[in-house]
């Protein structure tokens, strides 16, 4: 089968795009409604039951992943009966799937009241409103999902996209009504129940009328599910670690400090991982350019690749950090008031978080496009470990502070050395890595310093709330960049890195969907 890859690529990133900026704006706006109308602690136990099922959700990571990379070579040979196989073998899992994550979070049901320190809001009963949560993660699974497949391997997400545009649109505005007229957060989880069959019922009629030759039916051969297997089994171990880190901290801060902390730190959080989410486009638009380039290229020309993509991620992150150092509370102080927000040294923690997140994020880009998931599947399980351990330690001495360093050190002292050994024995030359080292502690020193310069002007602004804000942000937008610009204008990383950046994007644009 042909795949039109440069016009679905488009749409891809038109939808795509629209998608991230609706998923940005509008749960912020819903979030303003739920503390305007219900109260803080509301939004304290949306984020723990989403953290708690996201952890029973560890059962599905490297299912869909490996399904849809298993379905790129069949598609290509229009082997039909390979991919009504997969589909078959797609259902049966996301069934399988779909039962445990059932039979364990009713299993779980008693300790629930246990996750949650002091009062919670008045006449909510914790047990109905996780069996709620619970019976909608469960329907993802159950209502045809495994249809959604055929959508990404045709390379055709935007039109995932546009069902989901249209359905959450019509979830937000029936939360809406229910939370400003009836107050009632009960119909408030069952409208989301009732949306996520929709999507569910909707996206399968589509793919069904798009793709009717496909069907679930026919058995795979025996080496074909094990190789599937061996691929969902090293996905798992190399994704599990991201899905406990942020579960974790949210269950702790829970348990230990309340719903009130918790909705605080998750409003610092939303805002994050909405700048985190935006940054993340970059990688991947350059994946494809470095998988590319890791099959064809000297390891001398990939290290110095990585070296100009380091010089770009410092860039954006210590520019992105600035701003958040400086208009974290400006914004919050608009948003939420003065009542609601964490004091300024949790915010140099997440800017010390975000930082590091983004290092991180390019290293683990090099990684799957390298493919070395399998000499990778346990490191990030011992570092969200490690993170666990530190968190239930450091959260009884210093509260939230401690939440955001275990995060922090877990992934600088044990997540990033083992990561850079992975890469500088597989990828790279182990030689090579005292350099790489070098350059990115110059780079995060003068990012740092980026950050201290923008914010002791910040600092001189007094006016009034929306005043300070808005010279806050030009301040950011300028400053920042220019230090930069100044300081690498006349060094070789600057021009480097631009036209490492304008290739490996014009590579994704013509390089093939799917290989061989």
């Amino acid at each position: 089968m042909k795949i039109e890859r440069t016009r679905n690529a488009g749409r891809n990133v038109i939808f795509g795009g629209m998608l991230k900026l609706y998923q940005t704006i509008v749960p912020f706006l819903m979030r303003t409604v739920m503390i305007h109308f219900m109260g803080v602690p509301y939004l304290g136990l949306n984020s723990l039951f989403a953290s708690v099922l996201q952890v029973l959700n560890l059962a599905e990571l490297g299912v869909g992943s490996a399904m849809v990379y298993s379905m790129y070579k069949p598609i290509i040979e229009d082997d039909y009966a390979a991919i009504c196989g997969l589909m078959r073998l797609y259902r049966l899992y996301y069934r399988i799937i779909g039962g445990v994550i059932a039979a364990i979070g009713v299993l779980l049901l008693p300790m629930i009241p246990r996750l949650v320190h002091g009062d919670i809001p008045a006449g909510m009963n914790l047990s109905i409103l996780y069996l709620l949560n619970l019976g909608a993660t469960v329907l993802s699974y159950w209502l045809f999902a495994y249809k959604n497949c055929l959508l990404q391997a045709h390379q055709r997400n935007d039109i995932a996209s546009k069902i989901t545009l249209i359905v959450n649109t019509m979830q937000y505005g029936l939360q809406l009504m229910v939370l400003m007229v009836f107050r009632n957060y009960y119909l408030y989880l069952m409208v989301m129940l009732l949306s996520q069959a929709v999507s569910n019922l909707v996206t399968a009629r589509v793919v069904t009328k798009m793709f009717p030759e496909y069907a679930p039916r026919g058995k795979l051969d025996q080496a074909a599910v094990t190789e599937i297997s061996h691929r969902i089994r090293d996905l798992f171990t190399s994704k599990i670690g991201a899905v406990i880190v942020n579960s974790a901290d949210t269950i702790v801060i829970s348990s230990f400090l309340g719903l009130t902390v918790l909705a605080v730190y998750q409003n610092y959080y939303f805002i994050l991982t909405s700048v985190i989410g935006f940054v993340a486009i970059l990688f991947h638009a350059c994946m494809a350019g470095i998988g590319n380039s890791i099959l064809v290229e000297s390891k001398e020309k990939n290290f110095k690749d990585l070296k100009r993509l380091t010089f770009l991620t410092c860039w954006i992150g210590g520019v992105c950090a600035a701003c958040l150092l400086c208009l974290y509370q400006p914004f919050m102080e608009l948003w939420v008031g003065n009542s609601f927000m964490l004091e300024f040294d949790a915010v140099i923690c997440f800017c010390v978080y975000y930082f590091v997140y983004e290092i991180n994020q390019l290293l683990n880009t090099y990684k799957d496009a390298a493919g070395i998931w399998h000499k990778d599947r346990f490191r990030p399980l011992v570092t969200a470990l490690t993170n666990l351990g530190m968190n239930l330690v450091m959260v009884r001495y210093w509260g939230i502070y401690g939440v955001l360093l275990s995060t922090v050190l877990s992934m600088v002292f044990v997540g990033m050395p083992w990561l850079l050994h992975n890469l500088f024995t597989t990828v790279f030359e182990k030689e090579q890595l005292c350099s790489y080292l070098r350059g990115l502690l110059r780079y995060t020193v003068f990012a740092f310093g980026v950050c201290v310069v923008t914010y002791s002007l910040c600092r001189l602004i007094h006016l009034s709330q929306w005043g300070t804000f808005f010279v806050r942000g030009i301040i950011c937008c300028l400053v920042p960049n220019g230090l930069l610009f100044m300081a690498y204008r006349r060094r070789t990383e600057w021009k480097e890195s631009i036209d490492l950046l304008n290739q490996l994007t014009k590579r994704k644009r013509k390089e093939p969907l799917y290989g061989k």
